[in-house]
């Protein structure tokens, strides 16, 4: 049997898609202006909320519907929707339909050519929804110094664009956001992506860096959705059901890795998009911005602990509680064996057409530049690239990241798809995704075929990285 029953994230509904059809190609209203005659499919209100992640502790924030995360919107793959969004702050904002293929007016940043939501206007969207799968929506501005901007608000919410058939057979479907909360500015470095033993670092130079590390973004508090470990709701189950979590990482800078207690996630698609060959694994590890789609076998009664494989982390917020039916007791964390986290095993034998082009990409940092802050070099070069990045249309291209600092970077191009190719030398192929992590002094491959003509922008989805430069324009000749 399959249900569409979900457990609630936030304001806890999915906004309703009205009947109205739609014709034309993607459209924004004017800024200030009126909405159009008839109701939208999809409303959102940008606006202040209160996020009470346990009993004794509530965030002030920024959300979406007077809720963080915000509605998990469900949409039809092709079918054209409405989206008036409504901005009741005092500064101007974005919303951007991350892993959307639309075109740049509509896509939500603001360097692609996206206009600004006014502060108290609204404007008014039509989006074909493609392709399937997995999506999320979230602000899209610049924070700098201003931890309270940007990714680092509670503006963000799934969007799942139906595909013509389920992903997999399963009883029960659950959304559940990775969310870091009360951000701060330290000198400490705070990446913390557990990937397993370390791998390969072909881009580690021979002589380390001695220039001292700039400030850095840590957090005080964690929740999966709107709530702490063991605040709200448990997810509750049955023995011999199938779950089907749909898991994304909403942090502004962080890496996470995830396990369930007791329990093995069957992988189904990587970014919304499914992968060749699933495969059960004990860890989740996701950048920001990188999502999940996993089958759970309900096969060991009890309540168990599913959240974060760092200690602090988990005994901090991030974690949730999987309740069987008629089983009590203490919840149980059991920690994972393997926190190995590969990509390469969810796709097939190698197999690449040549590319056209080859597109080399070094990352690099300038540690405690001006501002003591960090500041990131794409090819020596900070935003914006002009010119740099030329595609033509219709041509593979093959962007290789060469990795030469100690963080791991969770790198995400908008509108379009990459194929992985190779990580640190590990070949693969059909594993499709907007974001993958590269990691530290590592080197990733990816094939990028060209066909969705406009601006788009490339950058770090750790937020303070792309605000410190760490983003370039491609253009279409």
């Amino acid at each position: 049997m399959n249900r569409r029953d979900f457990l609630k994230s936030g304001c806890g509904s999915v906004a309703g898609l009205g009947a109205a059809r739609l014709a034309g190609a993607q459209m924004q209203m004017p800024p200030g202006s009126a909405p159009e005659a008839g109701g939208a499919d999809v409303t959102l209100k940008i606006a202040p909320v209160i996020v009470q992640l346990d009993p004794n502790r509530a965030i002030s924030t920024i959300g979406y519907n007077g809720c963080s995360p915000g509605p998990v919107l469900r949409m039809r793959e092709g079918k054209p929707i409405t989206v008036d969004v409504l901005n009741d702050t005092d500064v101007p904002e974005l919303v951007h339909w991350h892993g959307f293929f639309i075109p740049p007016g509509v896509d939500g940043s603001e360097e692609e050519g996206t206009p600004m939501i006014p502060a108290h206007g609204r404007r008014r969207y039509q989006i074909v929804p493609r392709p399937a799968g997995t999506r999320w929506y979230h602000t899209h501005t610049m924070a700098g110094i201003d931890l309270h901007r940007g990714t680092y608000t509670g503006q963000f919410g799934f969007v799942y664009v139906e595909p013509a058939e389920n992903p997999g057979r399963y009883d029960q479907e659950v959304f559940l956001a990775l969310r870091d909360w009360e951000p701060y500015l330290s000198s400490e470095d705070m990446d913390e992506m557990e990937m397993g033993l370390p791998g390969p670092q072909p881009e580690k130079p021979a002589v380390p860096d001695k220039r001292q590390n700039g400030l850095e973004v840590g957090y005080r508090i964690f929740s999966i959705n709107d709530k702490s470990l063991g605040a709200g709701e448990p997810i509750r189950v049955r023995q011999g059901q199938r779950l089907l979590l749909h898991v994304l990482n909403a942090s502004a800078t962080g890496n996470r890795s995830i396990a369930f207690a007791g329990h093995l996630f069957n992988v189904l698609a990587l970014d919304g998009n499914p992968v060749p060959s699933p495969h059960p694994v004990e860890v989740l590890a996701m950048g920001p911005g990188e999502r999940v789609d996993a089958v759970v076998e309900m096969n060991r009664p009890g309540i168990w602990i599913l959240g974060a494989t760092k200690d602090d982390d988990r005994n901090d917020g991030m974690g949730v509680l999987v309740e069987y039916a008629n089983q009590h007791g203490d919840p149980k964390w059991v920690a994972p064996t393997n926190l190995q986290w590969d990509y390469s095993i969810f796709g097939k034998p190698a197999a690449h057409p040549a590319p056209d082009q080859t597109i080399d990409m070094i990352i690099e940092v300038i540690p405690g530049g001006p501002g003591n802050f960090n500041h990131w070099l794409i090819n020596g070069k900070e935003y914006p690239h002009e010119g740099e990045f030329v595609l033509k249309e219709g041509a593979r291209y093959r962007l290789v990241f060469h990795n030469r600092s100690d963080d791991a970077h969770p790198v995400h191009m908008h509108r379009h798809t990459f194929e992985l190719v190779d990580v640190n030398g590990k070949k693969t192929s059909g594993v499709i995704k907007d974001t993958v992590v590269v990691p530290n002094y590592g080197v990733v491959s990816v094939d990028l075929v060209a066909n969705q003509p406009g601006l788009t922008l490339f950058h770090c989805h750790n937020q303070q990285h792309m605000d410190f430069g760490f983003k370039a324009l491609f253009r279409y000749a």
